[in-house]
């Protein structure tokens, strides 16, 4: 078969590689789409290994048929042979087949392309997982979600208002506030005119507090903006795009009884991404097939043009996913 490999100088090429060896408690999934992550940039240039015993190359969600299932996997789960799946991956997306244990497979939701579905395990998961689980966000709650045009936000948004979930994100002009007004964020703060910091003080005196930040930028602005949550609030930490290092007033943090919890979804034990799948399906699969929740889709390459994706998403000019797709 053929997958997308990484060149010596970082660039990318679609090439062979052996077929995948399908173990006793995994399916074999025919690739008909893979979504593109921060991850897989970060896999490129070196960054971020693929955990162990999973495939060289990028490629964390994909959507495809089940052509082959393994003797417990077909004891274990109901899934048969040609059926439509979405899968979150350790890795080994980018390619025309994948093996997967069984219990990281989703069916694909009613109302779903396959372009979509391939777009909903890793966001989706990443989203539950903070949200649900890390976050314990309710109905009533205020969340604050950074980088509003990016991937991940473009599911967090409308999963959290799904749930009635008040929603502040934040966005660098005036056109991405635009560009992202399908996603009903309650507020979006343009932070080349506004300061966040000075935001979340009046949304604080205003009652309308934040209880969750999902944040993926950390820098000095992390710092200044958690002073100003609900008491007993969570800031979650998933990635520190705008710098690694802050100042924060410690007194702030056990007066008002905040949280700061550093969360990865990579990291998870198996057992855990699986309990997190059964949650989207049980939780969010209701939403997504009524309409309320849908993955956005930026654009759509044929896998051939791995590298023209990855230049959208180094280049930051993305609202919502690209996907590549497998002929």
């Amino acid at each position: 078969m053929k997958a997308i490999l990484v060149n010596e100088d970082k660039s990318l090429r679609w090439d062979f590689v052996p077929d995948p060896n399908m173990q006793s408690d995994e399916v074999l999934v025919k690739i008909e789409a893979a979504a593109l992550n921060r991850a897989d940039l970060m896999q490129r240039e070196g960054d971020y290994p693929p955990p162990a015993g999973c495939p060289e190359w990028m490629g964390l969600e994909i959507a495809g048929t089940i052509v082959a299932i393994g003797d417990e996997a077909k004891a274990r789960s109901a899934w048969k042979i040609g059926e439509k799946v979405c899968a979150l991956l350790g890795g080994g997306g980018y390619a025309e087949y994948v093996t997967v244990k069984y219990d990281m497979l989703m069916p694909v939701p009613q109302n779903c392309s396959m372009v979509e579905a391939a777009a909903i395990p890793e966001a989706f998961a990443t989203a539950y997982l903070n949200l649900f689980i890390e976050g314990n966000i309710k109905a009533g709650n205020t969340l604050l979600m950074n980088a509003g045009a990016s991937g991940l936000a473009s599911v967090i948004i409308p999963m959290a208002k799904a749930f009635g979930v008040r929603v502040i994100t934040t966005v660098l002009t005036d056109e991405i506030a635009q560009n992202i007004k399908h996603l009903h964020a309650d507020r979006v703060v343009v932070t080349t005119k506004e300061d966040s910091s000075e935001v979340l003080k009046e949304e604080l005196a205003a009652g309308h507090s934040v209880d969750v930040a999902i944040d993926c930028l950390g820098g000095e602005i992390m710092g200044k903006c958690i002073h100003y949550l609900t008491h007993g609030a969570r800031w979650i930490m998933i990635a520190a795009l705008a710098g690694t290092k802050t100042e924060i007033d410690l007194k702030n943090i056990y007066v008002r009884n905040v949280r700061i919890i550093g969360s990865t979804l990579r990291s998870r034990t198996p057992e855990v991404k699986a309990q997190i799948l059964a949650g989207i399906v049980r939780d969010v699969y209701p939403k997504i097939e009524s309409g309320e929740v849908k993955p956005t889709i930026y654009k759509v390459l044929p896998i051939t043009e791995a590298e023209a994706a990855h230049d959208i998403l180094y280049r930051g000019e993305n609202v919502g996913k690209v996907v590549l797709t497998v002929e």
